[in-house]
């Protein structure tokens, strides 16, 4: 006999750092009030795989796997969720990266999704959010706590696609930085108005003495090169690359940044308003993915590359 127990929905987003993967979490678990528990987890690009074959799925439950603005690339992971998948658990994946929708148009993705939504148009929060709200209309009903995510949901689009248009948008994303797993915790209670709650508040705060710290750092470390027609910029920064980048790509022209960043130890490409560099295919040559204006790769090679010049420096004074 099959239980009565709620379905419980696993969530998979990219974060906990990044506002679009955080948004679509909670965009998530908005749409699931009154008929799923909801279990969320986020990993970096790095992680997913691990984290997506550790899922398991109880029996005597109905389960839905939810993945949200991020991919994998091992095929393992897809037999493991082909498996998940042939055990009755609907799998759901919406994604906006240029690799995710290149490697599946290629036919590199083999697992039976019971629906999924690709696209480039908007932001993976953005793209939930729509999907979920045509469900709603579907099932004919209405979540009011669903439709109060409309402006968090515009924020995070606006900040992940790099348009800032919105006031406020590249603050919230900071503060997610910052917070970490606890932003999930407040997003995912905001209200209509995305009203800081004083921990948010706070690490507003601490956001903008970091960007000003992260910005000195980034200018003694900058050096520039000229490929082509193309001025690569590329430094070291101390956390919020698309801050730095967003400060320096108003004096360059046509203009590709490549930051270093110490915090997450990994690379962040971002590009000049009038750039046409696809850097979603700079950063897959790189190991890594994104779309045309914002990209990244962990480049672990670099941190050795790094170790070695600080011990070749350190040596000379130890002879």
């Amino acid at each position: 006999m099959l239980s009565c127990m709620k379905t419980l929905a696993h969530v998979v987003s990219h974060g906990p750092h990044c506002l679009d993967g955080v948004a679509a979490a909670v965009a998530v678990a908005r749409y699931q009030v009154g008929r799923a528990d909801v279990e969320t987890r986020f990993a970096g690009n790095n992680e997913v795989d691990a984290v997506l074959r550790g899922l398991a799925c109880a029996p005597g439950r109905e389960h839905e796997l939810w993945i949200t603005d991020i991919s994998w690339r091992e095929p393992e992971t897809d037999e493991h969720l082909t498996r998940l998948a042939g055990a009755g658990v609907r799998i759901y994946w919406i994604d906006h990266h240029r690799s995710a929708l290149e490697r599946f148009r290629a036919g590199q993705v083999h697992v039976p999704f019971a629906d999924f939504v690709l696209s480039e148009e908007f932001a993976a929060s953005r793209l939930v959010y729509d999907y979920l709200a045509r469900r709603l209309e579907t099932e004919g009903r209405r979540e009011p706590g669903f439709a109060a995510l409309r402006r968090l949901i515009d924020m995070a689009d606006d900040n992940d696609r790099w348009l800032h248009r919105l006031p406020g948008s590249r603050d919230l994303a900071g503060v997610v930085r910052i917070l970490g797993p606890a932003a999930y915790e407040d997003l995912v209670a905001i209200d209509a108005d995305v009203t800081y709650t004083p921990r948010m508040a706070e690490a507003r705060d601490r956001v903008a003495a970091e960007i000003a710290h992260s910005l000195a750092v980034g200018a003694a470390s900058r050096v520039e090169r000229r490929i082509g027609d193309v001025t690569l910029v590329a430094a070291v920064c101390d956390g919020h690359p698309s801050e730095v980048a967003d400060a320096w790509r108003q004096e360059r022209r046509n203009a590709v940044f490549a930051l270093y960043d110490a915090k997450s130890l990994a690379l962040s490409l971002r590009r000049s308003a009038d750039c046409q560099v696809d850097l979603s295919r700079l950063a897959t040559a790189l190991g890594g993915g994104g779309h045309a204006a914002a990209a990244g790769a962990e480049l672990p090679e670099l941190r050795t590359a790094l170790a070695e010049a600080l011990a070749a420096r350190v040596a000379e004074r130890l002879t």
